[in-house]
């Protein structure tokens, strides 16, 4: 299956989306050592200041930038050969700014992990799409031992709620291709 895809164009698209604390960054990682690939992080690509209203925190999947998603990274990727470069800006939550420009060499494979990678408007973009998914219980401690108490507090409050608002009103679980459970 995957030559058939990898014979469509130059290189090869895969998203790999699904709750957090599910592995989605360790599988993200493993395909791109395993597979000489390049990893783009969806993390990159949070709403900046500007962005953030109310309306669009309460759009399912509303809190990536899509936008600047489409502009730095998929149109560009449309033409790009193996070997082309591609840069984009990653946000920088600590310091809530768009960071220096990272520079990605396009290889044959390229895997963009993260919540929302499988968006409806970004979907049809990739040539494959993966949902990993974990148990709740599970998901907590891997979010306790990742993040801290007063993290885990905030991602039970605020971003496991909007995921799993993403998750029902799209049913991405459903239309992935490949669905793992950590």
């Amino acid at each position: 299956e995957t030559g058939k895809l990898e014979a469509k164009k130059d290189h090869l698209l895969i998203a790999v989306d699904g709750r957090c604390g599910s592995g989605k960054s360790t599988l993200g990682a493993y395909l791109q050592q395993k597979m000489h690939g390049n990893l783009l992080h969806m993390d990159d690509f949070y709403l900046r200041i500007e962005q953030r209203t109310k309306e669009r925190y309460e759009e399912p999947g509303g809190n990536v930038d899509r936008e600047r998603f489409w502009e730095e990274v998929l149109n560009p990727l449309k033409t790009a050969e193996n070997g082309a470069t591609l840069s984009y800006r990653p946000f920088l939550c600590g310091k809530w700014v768009l960071g220096d420009p990272i520079s990605v060499k396009v290889g044959s494979l390229i895997v963009v992990e993260g919540s929302y990678s499988c968006h409806p408007e970004l979907f049809d973009q990739y040539d494959l799409h993966v949902f990993v998914d974990i148990d709740p219980e599970t998901q907590q401690e891997r979010i306790l031992k990742r993040n801290g108490a007063e993290k885990l507090e905030m991602f039970q409050s605020r971003w496991i709620p909007m995921e799993e608002m993403y998750f029902s009103a799209f049913d991405i679980k459903k239309k992935c291709e490949i669905q793992l459970n950590a």
